[in-house]
């Protein structure tokens, strides 16, 4: 594997890892349409833990079949393919080798009725990633949750095991929980602050929302209008997340949400790449679309971030 002068500057970053993760990171970085770029596509499917099966893969019924996210990994020329253990597993066989993967080894579900302590059952291991020849694993935090604590420890020991086998480690930083309001789970100071957490943590690569310019924290409302610090728009914005990370010296990637129009995610996008992140996590909005218009939408992000459009 030939690695890109850009790919290095990127993996000088992580000064800690070994060569078995440094691999492991180049691997994805190094694949699919963007090998070499520095910037990532993902394409990330554990909504049918979080949402159930019919509100995720009902508006494109072929999406019930874990086959079909391998393929439209493989064939939009994305960076990697995240799943659940049993999505993983049902395809490792037929697309080994074909596509970086990275097992979520954390789950949750919308039947629980923990609000205010929201938290993830571990439901995968680092062994479950050797063996399916995954290239990380990839966890959730609720910054926020009554049981955050507990998610940090959890996620500081999982990514100390990754790492001694020589896994990379994706952590997804969602504010959630506590007395945290609907707007402060997407507000600038808050999803800035998780995702330092995340990058404290030990994380490779970090997940978040697009961030809003609300200011949920009455402390650093204060700091941020002192020193006028720039979120107007959702490039300043993802600017100060990338800051926010080491200075950019750790990767994040940008989630795709909920249900969007196609303008509204290549606008995102190009919002994303102007301020510096390292690219898109694009669920939903791309396998809920029928073949050909999520090949077509996925090809669309890939060139914006290549700088063509």
């Amino acid at each position: 594997m030939r690695i890109s002068q850009r790919v290095k500057k990127i993996l000088a970053g992580y000064e800690s890892d070994s060569p078995g993760t440094k691999t492991n990171l180049a691997r994805i970085l190094m694949h699919g349409k963007l090998g070499g770029s520095g910037k990532l596509v993902i394409l990330p499917v554990d909504q049918g833990f979080e949402h159930g099966p019919a509100r995720s893969f009902a508006p494109n019924p072929p999406a019930y079949d874990p086959h079909y996210h391998f393929q439209l990994a493989i064939d939009a020329g994305l960076s990697a393919y995240a799943a659940p253990l049993g999505m993983i597993e049902a395809g490792a066989g037929t697309f080994a080798g074909a596509i970086p993967t990275i097992l979520k080894i954390n789950s949750a579900n919308s039947l629980a009725r923990e609000k205010e302590g929201a938290h993830q059952a571990v439901t995968g291991s680092v062994g479950d990633a050797l063996r399916l020849g995954c290239s990380a694993i990839g966890m959730t935090i609720y910054p926020a949750s009554d049981a955050a604590y507990d998610m940090f420890e959890e996620v500081r020991e999982l990514a100390e095991e990754a790492k001694a086998v020589g896994l990379a480690v994706v952590v997804w930083a969602y504010p959630r929980g506590g007395d945290l309001t609907r707007a402060g789970e997407t507000a600038i100071d808050i999803i800035a602050y998780g995702a330092h957490m995340a990058a404290l943590l030990g994380a490779h690569i970090i997940k978040v929302k697009p961030p809003s310019d609300h200011l949920g924290l009455d402390a650093a409302k204060k700091v941020y209008e002192d020193r006028r610090i720039p979120i107007s728009t959702l490039t300043e914005r993802i600017k100060h997340v990338v800051q926010s990370c080491f200075n950019g010296r750790r990767m994040v990637v940008f989630s795709g949400g909920e249900a969007k129009d196609t303008e509204g995610i290549l606008d995102e996008a190009r919002a994303i790449r102007d301020g510096g992140g390292t690219g898109s996590i694009i669920g939903r909005n791309s396998f809920q679309r029928p073949r050909d218009e999520a090949l077509a939408l996925l090809g669309s992000v890939i060139k914006i971030y290549q700088g063509k459009a």
